[in-house]
């Protein structure tokens, strides 16, 4: 069975780093669609960034130039290097990979940005 378990979500003040990490089971992260999405309350989930098996990325406009998604395929591990942080980053941070037919998400890590 396909998994994929998010960590290292937290509180953090504004303008400070965070870097999520998403264990993949098997080679899911080598060989699928990896992305970072994000849902605030009362808001839809949002596509924050994502990485294709190629390496090309994609960003969310208002986190282009702080956040960096990469992947490591020796660990099945995607990452998301959050930098300058703002409250409105806060949010549930959830990975997916994505493959044709099939699509995973993992469970989410709470992301807060506040003072």
């Amino acid at each position: 069975q396909v998994q994929l378990v998010e960590s290292g979500g937290g509180l953090v003040q504004p303008g400070g780093s965070l870097r999520l990490s998403c264990a993949a089971s098997g080679s899911i992260s080598r060989y699928y669609a990896m992305g970072w999405y994000r849902q605030a309350p009362g808001k839809q989930r949002e596509l924050v960034a994502m990485i294709t098996t190629g390496g090309s990325t994609n960003y969310k406009d208002s986190v282009k130039g702080r956040f960096t998604i990469s992947r490591d395929n020796a660990k099945n591990t995607v990452y998301l290097q959050m930098n300058s942080l703002k409250p409105e980053d806060t949010a549930v941070y959830y990975c997916n990979g994505d493959r044709g037919p099939f699509n995973y998400w993992g469970q989410g890590t709470h992301v807060t940005v506040s003072s």
